[in-house]
């Protein structure tokens, strides 16, 4: 990842000279510098939501002005859109890092740029996410270590399983819902984040959704491995599945919804009656 300051002097390299802004604009290169370092020691310190706006404001230039001119304008330069192409180009798959499920179409500034304007173009700042997902985070910023959103730089979780789910039967259906589920090495306040993080972007909802289409989509084949083989047949194919997925990502949505139905008797046994297709009901 670019430096604060590598990124802040590409996207002003092309400021025009008119009114003196590109002077205005070198001038304030110390500030930006000194921003980042205050967002990077607070990162570390998870400490995000102790910011105070009013040090990340530039002198003798008004915030929305400063933005405009450094975010606005130099990110379509030469040198500013590649560095927002190496930002896009960072969420695997471009898969929104926030909710997992969306495609990446926009930069969010993690700290609003609005309150924050000395940290609009730092590489920390910028998160690439699905529309969605930014439309949902909007301009808020963080008010407590608990109601700080997930970082996909800071907080890197991928590589524990966090998410599971549990079947509810109901006249022939079955719906999963999906929740948190914390390994033992998470202490509190990341518990408290990332269930407030599922909640905030109504990600059981979208979870439930993606498990619907899953279900619909292989409820004809398994209907036929219950006639050749009966329930095992039907539970070794949905483990074989859930493992496929979950090897290349332990939180995968399908294959927790996979590994879930393998472990339900009832829905590897099947619906009491044909005329009762299993499906999955968001909530």
């Amino acid at each position: 990842m670019r430096k604060a300051s590598d990124s802040y002097r590409a996207c002003v390299a092309r400021s025009t000279a008119a009114e003196g802004r590109r002077e205005r604009l070198l001038k304030a290169a110390d500030t930006v510098q000194m921003a980042g370092q205050a967002l990077r020691e607070a990162a570390a310190d998870r400490s995000l939501h102790d910011l105070d706006a009013k040090d990340f404001t530039v002198p003798e230039i008004a915030g929305d002005t400063f933005v405009d001119w450094v975010y606005g304008n130099g990110m379509q330069t030469v040198e500013g859109r590649a560095i927002r192409d190496e930002l896009m180009a960072a969420a695997p798959n471009e898969r929104c890092p926030l909710c997992r499920q969306g495609t990446v179409r926009q930069l969010d500034h993690f700290m609003p740029k609005s309150l924050f304007p000395a940290l609009c173009v730092d590489p920390l700042n910028l998160v690439p996410v699905c529309e969605r997902c930014n439309l949902i985070k909007g301009n808020k910023r963080p008010d407590s270590a608990e109601n700080t959103v997930l970082h996909p730089y800071l907080d890197r979780i991928s590589h524990e399983s966090w998410l599971d789910a549990r079947t509810i039967h109901d006249f022939g259906t079955v719906q999963l819902r999906f929740f948190v589920s914390p390994p033992a090495s998470w202490g509190a306040t990341l518990i408290t984040r990332a269930k407030n993080h599922f909640m905030h972007f109504e990600l059981g909802k979208r979870y439930a959704i993606e498990a619907n289409r899953v279900i619909s989509d292989i409820t004809y084949g398994v209907d036929r491995q219950r006639k050749r083989g009966g329930a095992s047949m039907v539970r070794d194919y949905l483990q074989e599945q859930a493992e496929t997925r979950l090897a290349v990502d332990i939180n995968s949505c399908e294959g927790v919804t996979y590994r879930t139905l393998a472990a339900d008797d009832l829905y590897c046994f099947g619906p009491s009656t044909r005329e009762s297709p299993s499906s999955v009901v968001p909530k």
